[in-house]
Parts: structure tokens; C-alpha cells; sequence
């Protein structure tokens, strides 16, 4: 039998523990369990309880956030970048961090005469892909479903073929943070199809590019079905799309719709074309913010025709550029039939329309609406406007009515019932729709403090380390995360982007004092279903309060926006189906003072009057978090 362990070596072990891992419950959130003391988890702990002494329990959604790294890969962690980069891909997994994939798909390369179908593939590149292939199809299905920052690449591909067939459907569906490159695709290929359905449908920050795609082709039909459907800030770019194409029919049916902040590049499109066709239905439709930019689309093309039919229809506000559009051409045609009918008006401009020595086109306007329209040096024969209302600039304001019947219609881009509701909704018995609340970011985990430190906060540092080209969507992405943090506060905010754990614990304390807890809803349980509320608890008995709220933001590694909220009322309430089972405990901030909001605010559409006349209510989502003083 081994002797007891010495006094000392006792005592050491009790300071290392986390003296409250296992006590009992607060807020919302269980207790963590016990960690191993020499980890990077356990001294974040040992930090915690220094800086907040209150002997309060660790709840297990923030502890599980924590890095997983062994003490012995803590400790040897290179401090150079090059050394940093070098050493990740062993560590990705074991620190939970969102690193690239897998380069790309060498065996996918080498399969230059094959033929699909495709299924089940992906972060593949195919690269001279079927280049001069005859007859035959191509069909990618479910390819790069629910992904992790997938990253596919078709260059050359189907160059020079002839009556090839390819059909991408359901490609990159599900996705988070994807990126396709299209480059020199089908060029100079004659007869064929191709078919784009259900793309990139529901994907979180997807980004696309079509450079040089159809160039040259002859007597080709390209569809463009459910693209981008529900997409949620994303990109895509047609660059030198069907230049000097013959015959190229392009058709762009439910583009965008219901997408949040899509940005759409349409550069050179159908340039120097012979007989194009190009059609866009339902392009945008139900949109929120959508932004297209058309340049020097049709220019110098010969009888091309062009269709805009219920292009961005109920879409919410958006901005398109129209510039040097058709410039040029011979014997075109374009018609916009009910465009512009936005629920909310954005801005449009179109310069350099229909320019031109040759005066052989024609250009309509069907029942053509908008706000802040510009028609900069368009011709001034061969344009035609029919029914063309140019609607008011005033202020947006939604009325309590107009409000209940937006809630009626709910359109894709206002906010989903549930999202935001009035403080009296929060008793016992009440039955309300619940949002998604889900988290719908990667997983991922902190680095220790001293490791975040290593790796600059800005887009160059962060790219050379994981390996994430600046232009792949998960690139900009982190160049769109650093650059609102770098974003100078707001009008009475207080913020801060905390790189570690322990910048949340820090900025948490400066601003409520070091008595504190932190709570956010504990499941996503309920989501999008109607539910009835229990036991509702006011924080701090209820009384106006100041918190501190953290959201994540998108990068390799966690990273969390958080701001001082003043005169809040925070509560916890028992969420239960409406068979009157309880499914979920969950935490509700009100913002009593919304003075300093945006009109156009969402929930203003949601629940009527105007910032500062009412308060407005919202659950903590699932992966966010709000800190308050300790009752």
C-alpha cells in the first residue's frame, strides 16, 4: 500500500481544483463538472473565481465554450506566426478551432473524362474537368451538404464540349461559410444545358464566383432554379458571364428570394453577345437588403432580349446599379415588367442606359415603382415608360395596424414571429410564438488568452494562421468580424470584442462590478413552434438594471461581441409546449430606452410606434449570453 500523499501535495491539489465546480445551480445554466486542474479550462476557472469572488457556481454552457487544449500543448504553443501555422492542423480538433478543410480533392482532379453522377462529394477541386468531352451529363447532387467552410473549385470545366449536360442540384445546401469557384466553366463549349436548382439553399455566408463562365459558348442553355434560396449573407459574382456567347439562353428564376444581405456582382455579363437570352423571375423576391450591381451587362451585345419579371417584389429596402447597361447594342431588348415593388423602397440608378450611336433597341418599363430612382444618360429614343410611379422619400413609419397585418402576411425578411414582443407578454400562462433561437454558428471553442495574443486581431494575421484565403467566404467573413469590432461605438454603447474567455469575464466586471452572473437560455427547445410561458422571475426583483450582452461572431476561433445595455429588465421564465409540458428554461432582456434605435429597426416593424415609445423584448439566443449584477 502507498503511503498518503504529503501535507503540501495535498494542499496544492485543493488550490488547483475550481473550489465551486460542483455546487449548486444559478441563473439558468447547470453547474460545470469537475475539470482536470492542469488544463487551460482549469485555469480559467482559477481566474474566475479571483475576479469574481462570489462563490457562485460556473454554468455548463460557458464552461463547455472553454478550450479543450491539454496543459502540455498550452505550454508548448510557438509564439511566431509561421511556427503557429505549422503546428495548427495537429491542433484543430484537439482546441476546437474552425480551421480550412481538406485541400483539395486530388483524386477528384485526375477524373478529367469521367462522368458523374456525383454524390456525397466534397471540397473537391475539379480542374479541366470533361474539357472537350462529347455528349454525356454531369450531375453533382447533395454535393458539400452541411458543411463546415466548404471550399469547391471548378476551373475549365466542360471547356470546349459539345451537347454536354450538367445539373448541379441541392450543391452546397445547409452549408456554413461556403465557397464555390466557377472559373473559365463551359467556355467556348456548343449545344448543352446546364442547371443550377436548389443552390447553396439555406447556407450561412455563402460565396460563389462565376468568372468567365459560358464565354464563347454556342447555342447553350444555362438555369439558374432556387438560387441562393434563404441564404444568409452571402456573395455571388458573374464575371465575364456569356461573353461573346451565340445563342446563350440564361434563365434566373427564384434568385435570392427570401435571402438576408445577399450582394450580387453582374460585371461584363453577356458582353459582346450574339442572340442572348436572358431572363430574371422572382429575382429577389421577399429579400432582405438585397444588393445587385449590374455593369456593362449586354454591352455591345447583338438582338439580345432581357427580362426582369417581379424582380425584387416585396423585398426589403436593397440597393441595384444599373451602369452602362445595354450600352451599345444592336437590336436589344429589355423589358422590366413590375419592378421595384419593394414593401420597403430601396435605391436604384441607372447610368449609361441604353447608350449609344445605334438606336435599333428598345427598352420598357411595366408598371415600374420605386424610390430614390436615378436615370443618369439614358437614350433618349427606344425607351419606353409605362405606369411608373416614383414612390415617396419619406421617413418609413408602420402603423399599429399596418404592423399587425405585416405580422399576418410575415413576410420572409421582417421578423419571424416571436422574435421581438412587449414586456406585458412575459406572465405566467401566456401562450406566443418562440423564434429560432438555435445557434446556428460552427462550433467552436476559445484559445487561452496568452495563445489569442500570439495571433493579431486583424485579417492578414488571422488568414496566414488557419489558412482562409481573404477571398473565400469564411476570409471575409473574419475581415467583417475585426472590422465591426474596430467600428467606433454607438451613441451610449460600450463595447468590446473579447478574444478569450477572460476578456468576457474582464469587461463583465468593469462595467457591473465583480458580483455578477451570467445566464442564457438553456436550450433551443421550442423553437419556431407556439409555446406557453410558466413561472416568470424578474432579475434583481425585477428592477431596471444595466447588463452586459455578448454575441458570437464569426471567426476561426470564438470570438464575442459584447456591449453594455443600460436601463433593462432581465427575466427567466419556464417555457413549456402547448400541451403544457416544460421543455426549457429561458432568459428575456426588454430594452426600456430603444430612444437611440433605428426607425427602420425590425422590431418597430414588428410591434409598431417609433423609437423611444415603446420597449422592446427579445429572448437570449441559444450561444449568446447576458450578464447582470447577482440578486
Amino acid at each position: 500500500m502507498a503511503p498518503p500523499p504529503p501535507r503540501a501535495a495535498l494542499l496544492l491539489l485543493l488550490l488547483l481544483l475550481p473550489h465551486n465546480a460542483a455546487a449548486g445551480g444559478a441563473g439558468t445554466a447547470a453547474p460545470s463538472p469537475a475539470v482536470n486542474p492542469f488544463t487551460a479550462k482549469a485555469a480559467f476557472i482559477r481566474y474566475w473565481n479571483r475576479k469574481v469572488p462570489n462563490n457562485r457556481p460556473h454554468p455548463a454552457f460557458f464552461v463547455a465554450k472553454l478550450s479543450p487544449l491539454p496543459a502540455a500543448d498550452t505550454a508548448s504553443f510557438p509564439s511566431a506566426l509561421p511556427d503557429i501555422r505549422a503546428r495548427l492542423p495537429a491542433l484543430c480538433s484537439r482546441a476546437g478551432l474552425l480551421c480550412a478543410g481538406p485541400a483539395a480533392d486530388a483524386a477528384a482532379a485526375s477524373l478529367a473524362k469521367a462522368a458523374g453522377p456525383f454524390k456525397g462529394y466534397s471540397n473537391a477541386n475539379f480542374s479541366n474537368y470533361g474539357t472537350g468531352g462529347d455528349q454525356g451529363a454531369d450531375s453533382f447532387r447533395n454535393y458539400s451538404p452541411d458543411l463546415n467552410i466548404a471550399a469547391d473549385s471548378f476551373r475549365r470545366y466542360g471547356r470546349d464540349s459539345s451537347g454536354r449536360a450538367d445539373r448541379f442540384e441541392s450543391y452546397e445546401a445547409d452549408g456554413n461559410v461556403v465557397t464555390a469557384n466557377f472559373t473559365s466553366y463551359a467556355g467556348g463549349a456548343t449545344g448543352g444545358s446546364g442547371s443550377f436548382a436548389a443552390y447553396a439553399a439555406g447556407t450561412n455566408v455563402p460565396d460563389s464566383t462565376f468568372t468567365n463562365y459560358d464565354v464563347q459558348a454556342n447555342g447553350r442553355a444555362r438555369g439558374f432554379a432556387s438560387y441562393s434560396q434563404e441564404a444568409n449573407h452571402g456573395e455571388s459574382g458573374f464575371s465575364g458571364y456569356g461573353r461573346s456567347g451565340n445563342g446563350v439562353r440564361e434563365t434566373f428564376a427564384s434568385y435570392g428570394n427570401e435571402s438576408n444581405v445577399l450582394a450580387s456582382a453582374f460585371a461584363n455579363y453577356g458582353q459582346s453577345a450574339n442572340g442572348a437570352t436572358d431572363t430574371f423571375t422572382g429575382y429577389g423576391v421577399e429579400g432582405n437588403v438585397p444588393e445587385n450591381t449590374f455593369r456593362s451587362y449586354g454591352a455591345g451585345g447583338n438582338a439580345g432580349v432581357d427580362t426582369f419579371k417581379r424582380y425584387r417584389d416585396d423585398a426589403n429596402v436593397g440597393d441595384d446599379r444599373f451602369s452602362s447597361y445595354a450600352k451599345g447594342a444592336n437590336g436589344g431588348a429589355a423589358e422590366f415588367q413590375s419592378y421595384g415593388n419593394s414593401a420597403n423602397p430601396g435605391s436604384i440608378a441607372f447610368k449609361g442606359y441604353g447608350e449609344g450611336t445605334n438606336p435599333n433597341h428598345h427598352i420598357g418599363f411595366k408598371e415600374y415603382a420605386g424610390e430614390n430612382n436615378t436615370f443618369k444618360g439614358y437614350a433618349s429614343t427606344g425607351v419606353d415608360f409605362k405606369e411608373y410611379h416614383n414612390t415617396s422619400a419619406s421617413t418609413l413609419t408602420v402603423s399599429a395596424e399596418a404592423a399587425a397585418s405585416m405580422r399576418h402576411q410575415h413576410l420572409k425578411w421582417s421578423p419571424e414571429p416571436g422574435k421581438f414582443f412587449r414586456e406585458r407578454e412575459l406572465v405566467a400562462g401566456n401562450r406566443m410564438p418562440m423564434p429560432d433561437i438555435r445557434d446556428k454558428m460552427p462550433p467552436r471553442a476559445f484559445l487561452p488568452r496568452d495563445i489569442a495574443a500570439r495571433i493579431p486581431f486583424e485579417p492578414n494575421a488571422v488568414s496566414e494562421v488557419f489558412g482562409l484565403p481573404l477571398d473565400t467566404a469564411m476570409g471575409k467573413a473574419v475581415a467583417s468580424t475585426v472590422a465591426e469590432c474596430q467600428r467606433a461605438p454607438s451613441r451610449g454603447e460600450t463595447k468590446r470584442c473579447a478574444t478569450s474567455a477572460e476578456d468576457i469575464v474582464d469587461f463583465a466586471v468593469e462595467m457591473l462590478g465583480s458580483d455578477v452572473v451570467v445566464r442564457s437560455t438553456a436550450s433551443a427547445a421550442g423553437s419556431g413552434g407556439d409555446i406557453r410561458l410558466g413561472a416568470v422571475t424578474g432579475v434583481d426583483g425585477g428592477r431596471v438594471t444595466r447588463s452586459v450582452s455578448c454575441h458570437q461572431s464569426l471567426f476561426p476561433y470564438l470570438v464575442y461581441y459584447c456591449h453594455s445595455v443600460p436601463k433593462v429588465r432581465v427575466y427567466e421564465a419556464d417555457i413549456a409546449a402547448a400541451d403544457g409540458e416544460k421543455i426549457n428554461r429561458g432568459v428575456a432582456i426588454c430594452h426600456l430606452d430603444t430612444s437611440d434605435w433605428s426607425p427602420a429597426h425590425g422590431a418597430f416593424a414588428t410591434l409598431g410606434g417609433r423609437p423611444g415609445e415603446v420597449e422592446v423584448c427579445h429572448w437570449i439566443f441559444e450561444g449568446d449570453m447576458t450578464w447582470t449584477v447577482a440578486d
